[in-house]
């Protein structure tokens, strides 16, 4: 707002002060053109100084290198600079800003060394612009120097530096230094408790943030929406939605970045249809309305729900309320992913036309839609035209590609990974084990996995999950003692791993052992996943009865992961009686699902049972369930021939 007051003052003061102007007025106007970045304002100013002969005083230099600076017009800035014969500190605390500003890091610390060889005094001005350097380029080391400046000059207790300490110790890595100057400040103001409290979230120290805030409030200074915020943040990031949800209950008014935060933890946690209904309350609220960002997570959530209605409804509202370009360059990627997710194969190309084709991001997206859609084909295409077009990969692109490839393709696909510098990329070795896993090459996925330098827990869970596809159960049972002493942390994708391994490997006993131990070595409540995974491995092992005492024992209402096998399990061992008990609760828990119908009408069938058999087909299409035909391909030497099959 500023800007657009003080630019026509500018252009008034000159048409009523025809008279030659002073020394101060001019100052006044340069001012005034910083505040307000009037750059061709101030380039009017620049010609009057010039005009009244004080092109070259120092003090009218240095206060037009500050205008220049805040205006980021880098060259006149460093003209005037250079021109200097010794440029005061207040001259080279506009550079620092200029420099920090724009993301040029080291030119502002390397510059701020030089002017220490010069013998200029810095100040407390001076000090954060450089601080600021130091934690956007995470210098912890030439912060702790210029943090031995600052006491050296006296400059420790004041207030603006002091924040500037907290928010580079927090930003590089050094929670408890920052809480040091924390604790020893003269005086505290909201942004002294905001950058400490944002420090503790960043590091994951939650509780710590929480505590400040509370002696925040003790000590009678009200938290402003940027803590607020900051605390959703701290919730969210640990999973704590419903605790984020209620923080967000106490802001009177709510920007896009509280939305923002809610929406963005409920999808990371898996919560999509709260993150739609937060979307959702926010428009309802008109308050506020979502930027790209807000769009794109909500986006997010709709592919992972397959939500294609909501989907397009948001894609509307993105491009009739803001830049087309903008819109698809920030949320094109979850759009697509979206609209093949959803099987909308014309919607998914047409994205993709919108989209820039410079960008990585874009060829990411584009690849995977492929991938959701069953289209490894031009998955595959996709990645040669991105080659031809000169877009290097990145570990996405190459993580994306994997799965889907052959052996062949697979082989081509390591050796593109050795030519280009994936070395450090371990999700790209993580998809490679997996590929060469799938292909049926165990060894060489192991081959690829003892050669990681770094491993992540999915390192380590694919290759227990590579032993456990192959039937080799004892070997995956070695492999997480392996992990365990490596000092990583299974986590409940690595449980499920070890359970599916050992139910692959017809190692029910092991199994059931390492179950039990999930609470007691590694102090963790099973979800229904590993209870599915031990109910699958008594089925397979036709320990029916026992898989039925262990379905009634469980703390959890068993759903369609629980029974599903259990039905399975029953058919091929043909029993009766828990069968029709399996496929009871399936109807009652997925009832548009004719499969179960079919499945206890063939263990009837089996049975010798024909009216039984009948009489669940004829429950079947009273309900309106028909079961798909099948086909199956007899390729003969000139053509392909289709037999059409009733499935079960």
């Amino acid at each position: 707002m500023r800007r657009w007051t003080s630019q026509p003052r500018i252009s008034s003061f000159f048409r009523t002060h025809l008279r030659i102007l002073s020394s101060s007025e001019l100052n006044h106007l340069l001012q005034i053109c910083s505040n307000s970045t009037a750059l061709k304002q101030g380039r009017q100013v620049h010609q009057q100084i010039i005009l009244h002969g004080l092109g070259f005083d120092s003090f009218m230099a240095t206060k037009l290198i500050q205008m220049y600076a805040d205006c980021n017009d880098f060259i006149s800035a460093h003209i005037l600079f250079d021109k200097l014969p010794r440029p005061n500190v207040f001259a080279w605390t506009a550079v620092f800003a200029l420099y920090s500003r724009n993301g040029m890091y080291e030119q502002c610390l390397s510059s701020y060394r030089e002017m220490q060889l010069q013998g200029i005094r810095p100040d407390r001005y001076v000090f954060p612009k450089v601080l600021r350097a130091c934690a956007q380029s995470l210098s912890l080391e030439e912060g702790v120097r210029i943090h031995k400046d600052i006491i050296r000059f006296g400059a420790e207790y004041k207030l603006e530096v002091c924040n500037s300490l907290i928010d580079m110790y927090s930003k590089c890595g050094s929670a408890q230094t920052a809480r040091l100057v924390f604790d020893k400040m003269i005086e505290r103001d909201i942004l002294s408790w905001n950058s400490i409290i944002s420090g503790y979230v960043c590091h994951g120290f939650l509780d710590l943030a929480v505590e400040l805030l509370d002696s925040m409030r003790s000590q009678g200074l009200k938290p402003d929406l940027v803590t607020l915020n900051t605390i959703m943040d701290g919730y969210c990031r640990k999973g704590l939605c419903e605790e984020a949800s209620e923080i967000l209950e106490q802001i009177k008014e709510p920007n896009i970045i509280s939305w923002t935060t809610l929406m963005s933890g409920y999808s990371r946690v898996g919560k999509h249809e709260i993150s739609i209904g937060v979307f959702k309350k926010m428009m309802f609220r008109g308050m506020v309305f979502p930027d790209a960002d807000a769009l794109s997570i909500v986006i997010v959530s709709c592919r992972q729900l397959a939500a294609l209605k909501s989907g397009r409804e948001v894609h509307g509202y993105g491009i009739k309320t803001g830049s087309s370009l903008e819109f698809y360059n920030s949320a094109g990627a979850a759009l697509l992913t979206m609209y093949a997710r959803c099987g909308r194969f014309q919607d998914t190309r047409n994205v993709f036309a919108l989209m820039d084709k410079r960008d990585i991001v874009t060829w990411n997206a584009t690849i995977l839609g492929f991938v959701l859609l069953g289209r490894g084909d031009l998955a595959l295409t996709c990645f040669g035209e991105k080659q031809s077009s000169g877009i290097e990969s990145d570990h996405i692109t190459i993580s994306t590609i994997l799965p889907i490839c052959d052996l062949k393709c697979g082989k081509q696909m390591h050796a593109h990974i050795r030519r280009n510098g994936f070395d450090l990329a371990i999700p790209v070795w993580n998809a490679l084990v997996h590929m060469y896993s799938k292909c049926g090459c165990i060894g060489a996925a192991y081959t690829v996995f003892s050669n990681m330098e770094t491993k992540d827990v999915v390192s380590w869970n694919t290759m227990i999950g590579a032993y456990g596809s192959h039937g080799q159960g004892r070997v995956a049972l070695e492999l997480l003692e392996e992990m365990k002493k490596s000092g990583l942390q299974p986590n409940p994708a690595t449980f499920t791993s070890v359970l599916t391994a050992c139910s692959h490997s017809g190692l029910v006993d092991e199994g059931l052992q390492f179950f039990n131990s999930l609470i007691l070595d590694f102090d963790f409540i099973p979800t229904i996943e590993q209870f599915a995974c031990v109910v699958d491995s008594l089925g397979r092992a036709g320990r029916l009865e026992e898989a039925i005492r262990f379905i009634n024992k469980m703390p959890i209402e068993p759903d369609k992961s629980i029974w599903g096998p259990l039905l399975a399990a029953c058919r091929v061992h043909q029993n009766i009686d828990f069968g029709r008990l399996a496929a009871e609760h399936l109807f009652h828990l997925e009832p548009e699902n004719p499969g179960n119908y079919i499945t206890l009408s063939n263990i009837y069938a089996r049975a010798g049972r024909w009216d039984d058999g009948v009489r669940v087909r004829k429950l079947m299409e009273d309900r309106g369930l028909m079961k798909p035909s099948g086909y199956s391909w007899i390729e003969t030497a000139d053509r392909v021939m289709i037999n059409e099959t009733q499935m079960g």
